[in-house]
């Protein structure tokens, strides 16, 4: 993926621990620049504390220790419900309403800021068409959807407002091989046209490679390194040699399988 044209710090995490009411450290001393226009992809195991770095942006979560900043501003000196709407969400389940129709979960948003009628309806068709799906889709419920066009319709509300910041939370996870393949596609088609600041997380590493600007590789709740993912593939971290490793085992044993 092409760097985008990046113009300063965008999201910044300043010695961040957390700890939630058990007192079990998720995330320690986390210190990371987001740089504006940039797809940073957070990999690392179940439990490494991707999900939380994730919800310390949007203020889901709030930070044990340390400052978390937005715009330079810090979370907590944010009014929740307008930092959420500066940020798109999107999960691995979507979290679509599913007594809501397809037109009224994308224009959730724009209806909660009092858009116009018409602007809104224009937006929505607008995003339809961004995200690849047909406009006879929006009479229908989620339920009656495949799960691609479920994550599209996900990918389209996160968008509906126009958000300079995009969080992904292992969006594509739950999908068949093609149909995740096909979407990470136009994930990165979506990207150079929008240059959104993205965090994207996933323990993927074949997609941390192919959609990430950077990769921060998070272990037990510390960072353990964030790189291009040219430097990544090269690095001699150990911890980045031994996922580096288990990759290239996976793809080998994957195309030996394919061809036997």
């Amino acid at each position: 993926m092409n760097d985008p044209n990046l113009d300063g710090v965008a999201i910044q995490f300043r010695d961040v621990s957390f700890r939630p009411v058990d007192n079990r450290e998720i995330l320690r001393d986390l210190n990371l620049e987001i740089r504006r226009g940039e797809t940073l992809v957070l990999l690392g195991r179940s439990g490494s504390g991707k999900t939380t770095t994730l919800k310390l942006i949007n203020r889901l979560l709030d930070p044990t220790e340390g400052t978390v900043l937005v715009d330079g501003r810090p979370t907590t000196a944010w009014d929740v419900s307008r930092l959420r709407r500066m940020i798109g969400y999107v999960i691995q389940e979507v979290g679509l309403f599913p007594h809501f129709t397809v037109e009224r979960n994308i224009a959730l948003v724009p209806r909660i800021e009092n858009w116009p009628t018409e602007r809104i309806q224009k937006r929505v068709h607008e995003l339809l068409q961004l995200v690849g799906l047909d406009a006879q889709l929006l009479s229908r419920y989620p339920r009656e959807l495949s799960g691609g066009q479920r994550q599209r319709v996900g990918v389209a509300r996160a968008l509906a407002a126009d958000p300079p910041f995009l969080l992904m939370d292992e969006p594509f996870g739950a999908l068949d091989p093609i149909t995740r393949t096909e979407l990470q596609r136009e994930f990165l088609s979506l990207q150079e046209r929008l240059q959104k600041t993205v965090v994207f997380v996933t323990h993927d590493m074949r997609e941390a490679l192919s959609l990430g600007t950077r990769i921060a590789l998070l272990e037990a709740g510390r960072l353990v390194t964030v790189d291009a993912p040219d430097q990544f593939l090269n690095s001699t971290n150990p911890l980045v040699v031994a996922y580096v490793d288990a990759f290239r085992t996976d793809v080998r044993t994957s195309h030996h399988r394919g061809t036997s």
